[in-house]
């Protein structure tokens, strides 16, 4: 008898634990798991439960929390929220987070491992637990500035800080009203959320960072500054420039915007060539250079990776050299921003803003401060440089270039009265170009002497002017517009 017990009670212990162990293991290993699990309805009573912390923008709060009377405890409000929809995105029952309100979460929902002592001091107390808020970069002037001359036509405006990196502004139409996602009744955050997913223009995805456009002669920054870097050319050097140019391999011609001639003699600097944007001049320099030496340039400007903002932003391209497909006619359309060169208006803007800077690109970031609910810094963000694209000498030449775009090229509408402004315009053609519009650029920074905003702008099939536009008659005053906000402080 005293062996059976002793054997069901071996076997009960053997139970109980694995009964603890495999609960322990659960509640352990997969606490993660558990508590991201969407069935997990404790999970989220608990996440709108507590007051979020508010998104701020120059001291003012864009996005907060306010007590409700229902069962969540806290509704997400989002002032002024098409406006800043592209940088707070939107927190919702339905959809989920996107944008800061997702990749600053763990300090906003209050749970951050930096936040350890508020939770001590919440569970000490008794205190309802409160996340921290999250203080952007962004000039609200600016901003407003950007949206305001962008107006109902479709691109995204994007302004940086050269020395720092700080996004000054950041806007994309068309946008969405976040609150219309944050609505605590399901069905209309669903519906809403359908509706905008399924719309032809993409109002969610931001036309400022996750959208690819072809650059057209922005580009030509970039090919200006592989001819400069390789020590074959200076901002003087006399390049061709014949009325058309045919690549080698090929029938098909590339001409000059209008079909004009850039030079009478078939020669111009390479200043002038930018300052007029003459095509045939840059193509041909293109096929000269290659498309090994200005893919290791627009390497060096940011092409090919992605920049984090903190979210993650979609990389510009410039095909590989290895791509099979290279031939000179690809380098000549792809040294003035054609074929299959895409890029997001924040990556143009971080070639004007890496030039300002002297050849040094900073790490472009939207969150400056975060702050406890004491208003305790928990995290600053500390400017870093991310490249040194080009040479001082080389910036300094480029600068001078654009500056001319902007005095008596195909920029002045960006001239700023008592400022130097430099600039790049860009005309871009896609799609089927006898059925599309060409999209609008231009791109700059302004003082050219003494940098305090960078700027680009893209207005989709030339916005308002349709086929009569050019980056210098359409985007061109969007980006005055913006700088002077920032100047004017």
């Amino acid at each position: 008898m005293n062996t059976t017990l002793r054997r069901l009670a071996g076997v009960v212990m053997v139970m109980f634990l694995a009964l603890m162990v495999s609960t322990t293991w659960i509640q352990f290993f997969h606490a993660d798991e558990l508590n991201n699990d969407t069935r997990n309805v404790r999970s989220i009573y608990a996440e709108y439960g507590r007051a979020r912390g508010p998104i701020v923008v120059g001291g003012e709060a864009v996005a907060l929390s306010k007590p409700v009377d229902d069962e969540f405890g806290y509704q997400r409000k989002y002032v002024d929220g098409p406006l800043y929809a592209p940088l707070t995105g939107y927190f919702s029952l339905v959809s989920g987070k996107s944008k800061i309100e997702s990749t600053e979460n763990d300090f906003l929902n209050g749970q951050a491992d930096a936040l350890w002592m508020d939770r001590v001091r919440n569970l000490l107390t008794g205190s309802d637990p409160e996340g921290s808020s999250v203080e952007l970069t962004i000039n609200a002037k600016a901003q407003k500035a950007a949206s305001e001359a962008l107006g109902d036509q479709r691109g995204a405006v994007v302004a940086v800080e050269p020395s720092t990196g700080k996004i000054l502004a950041m806007v994309s139409n068309p946008t969405f009203d976040p609150n219309d996602l944050a609505t605590h009744n399901t069905k209309k955050a669903n519906d809403a959320y359908e509706k905008l997913a399924n719309a032809d223009d993409d109002p969610l995805l931001s036309r400022a960072t996750s959208w690819l456009y072809p650059p057209g002669s922005t580009f030509k920054l970039v090919t200006a500054a592989t001819a400069i870097e390789s020590g074959d050319y200076t901002e003087d050097t006399q390049i061709d420039a014949p009325v058309t140019y045919t690549p080698p391999g090929t029938t098909r011609s590339i001409p000059n915007y209008g079909g004009e001639a850039c030079s009478s003699t078939g020669k111009m600097s390479l200043a002038d060539a930018l300052r007029i944007s003459c095509n045939t001049a840059f193509a041909q320099l293109g096929v000269k250079l290659g498309n090994e030496a200005i893919y290791d340039q627009a390497n060096q400007f940011g092409y090919n990776s992605p920049f984090e903002v903190p979210f993650s932003t979609y990389k510009s391209i410039f095909p590989a050299p290895d791509d099979e497909r290279w031939a000179p006619a690809f380098e000549a359309t792809a040294a003035i921003g054609q074929w299959d060169v895409q890029a997001t208006p924040l990556q143009v803007a971080m070639i004007s803003a890496a030039i300002a800077n002297g050849g040094e690109m900073m790490a472009p970031y939207s969150v400056d401060t975060i702050r406890d609910p004491q208003l305790e810094v928990v995290q600053q963000t500390s400017p870093h440089r991310l490249e040194q694209s080009i040479s001082k000498s080389t910036a300094d030449q480029l600068t001078d270039m654009m500056v001319g775009v902007v005095d008596s090229g195909t920029g002045t509408a960006a001239q700023i009265s008592g400022v130097k402004v430099a600039g790049k315009t860009g005309t871009a053609q896609h799609g089927d170009t006898t059925k599309t519009k060409p999209h609008a650029w231009f791109t700059g920074f302004a003082p050219a002497d003494d940098p305090k905003v960078a700027v680009a702008v893209v207005v989709e099939d030339g916005g308002s002017t349709g086929s009569e536009a050019t980056g210098g008659r359409v985007a061109a005053p969007i980006a005055k517009a913006v700088m002077e906000a920032v100047l004017n402080g």
